[in-house]
């Protein structure tokens, strides 16, 4: 919030077209918000890390007794996540400080994939696969049609192309059937591959080249 002020008063932000003022209301399915290229440049270094979250992280805000995710990364420059887990779903999170990235990936109207590896205590049944692919009633709307691969007869994949909070344990409970382990293995083409848990590596130059591409960022 500091930072957006910051740039507000150096005149770096427009909304639709005109200069933004401090505490003007911005409706995001309406207006245009654009940051001026003086932006980039102030900002000298994006840096783009992908880690694999182990269990028991909290990636939001964190509460006495907790660990979060920025406690267990040393990067010298400040990033964010991108795309919250909960604190028991292991896998990939991104790391960054790039606000464009940010807002092309958690911005509901792109419907970026996000894939995740599911382990259910029993085996679930060919009929209950079927009914998380066609959509799912939750959280007053149905799912969007999801991709569900059979791994064994108690696990998974699913890719989803949506985000609703605690989505695919809530999917996964409508057909009576309790997750055991989630772990997200994928955002679109970043893998998290055989990185260990615990770990963080900044992404590769083919990475981020392919991203940017898909996601229409220069």
């Amino acid at each position: 919030r500091r930072k957006a002020e910051e740039y507000i008063e150096k005149w770096f932000i427009k909304i639709n077209w005109e200069t933004a003022k401090i505490g003007q209301s911005v409706d995001p399915e309406k207006d245009k918000v654009e940051l001026l290229d003086d932006v980039v440049e102030e900002n000298k270094k994006l840096v783009y890390y992908k880690l694999n979250k182990p269990r028991g992280i909290v990636t939001t805000c964190v509460s006495k007794g907790e660990t979060g995710i920025m406690d267990i990364v040393d990067i010298p420059t400040r990033v964010f996540p991108i795309w919250r887990l909960d604190k028991e779903t292991t896998g990939l999170i991104l790391l960054t400080n790039d606000w464009r990235l940010a807002n092309y990936l958690m911005h509901p109207r792109y419907n970026h994939e996000k894939e995740y590896i599911v382990e259910t205590f029993w085996p679930i049944a060919d009929n209950d696969i079927q009914t998380m692919r066609d959509g799912i009633f939750i959280l007053g709307s149905y799912t969007k049609e999801a991709k569900v691969e059979r791994l064994s007869s108690g696990k998974f994949s699913i890719t989803i192309s949506e985000w609703k909070n605690r989505q695919i344990r809530r999917m996964v409970e409508y057909v009576r059937w309790t997750v055991k382990k989630l772990k997200r293995v994928r955002i679109e083409n970043i893998q998290l591959w055989d990185l260990p848990i615990w770990e963080y590596v900044e992404l590769t130059k083919r990475e981020k080249t392919d991203l940017f591409n898909k996601l229409g960022i220069k």
